[in-house]
């Protein structure tokens, strides 16, 4: 497996800092060598947030990502401030819900997933980024959908384990929305 340099970008309240840690706990789970480093814009709900993930068999150096492989982003000023930095060939998923643009480089591959209106299809908004995240892991396999719902099972504890298959069936969707 090659090294996977992740940008996962959105507003806060989107669920970026839960996909960037469930595909590093994932990745643990998975014996690889990981790293998660959040940042907050100046507000926290509404305002910018994204963080950095580096998912290797090798040690990892430094969490800061230089050379993203993949940007996963939930709206406009996220895909405004993150298609520069992907490597050439680098994959871009793209919340076709909030953002009418298309990439600006033809470079990279994009992807356009309606994350929010899958989720609401499912019937919780609040599954947006799970559907991103289902969509990123078909086209990387870069953790197994199993490892990733069994640190969902960690993060969430028995009090939410009834929301496990709502979040399974988001991660499904968006696999398909990419499978062509």
């Amino acid at each position: 497996m090659a090294t996977q340099q992740v940008i996962c970008a959105g507003f806060g309240g989107q669920g970026v800092m839960s996909m960037g840690q469930l595909l590093t706990y994932a990745g643990m789970i998975e014996d690889k060598n990981v790293s998660w480093l959040p940042s907050y814009g100046p507000e926290m709900r509404g305002g910018t947030a994204n963080c950095s993930v580096i998912i290797s068999e090798k040690p990892v150096g430094s969490p800061i990502v230089t050379h993203a492989t993949s940007a996963i982003v939930m709206n406009l000023p996220s895909l405004l401030k993150f298609e520069k930095d992907l490597v050439e060939g680098g994959i871009l998923l793209i919340n076709s819900s909030l953002i009418e643009r298309k990439a600006s480089r033809d470079d990279v591959k994009a992807y356009y997933v309606p994350a929010n209106e899958i989720a609401n299809e499912i019937g919780n908004a609040k599954v947006a980024n799970m559907v991103m995240l289902g969509a990123f892991l078909e086209l990387t396999k870069v953790v197994s959908v199993d490892s990733i719902i069994a640190a969902l099972k960690k993060v969430f504890g028995p009090a939410k384990e009834h929301l496990i298959p709502m979040n399974k069936e988001a991660l499904e969707k968006g696999a398909e929305a990419v499978r062509g």
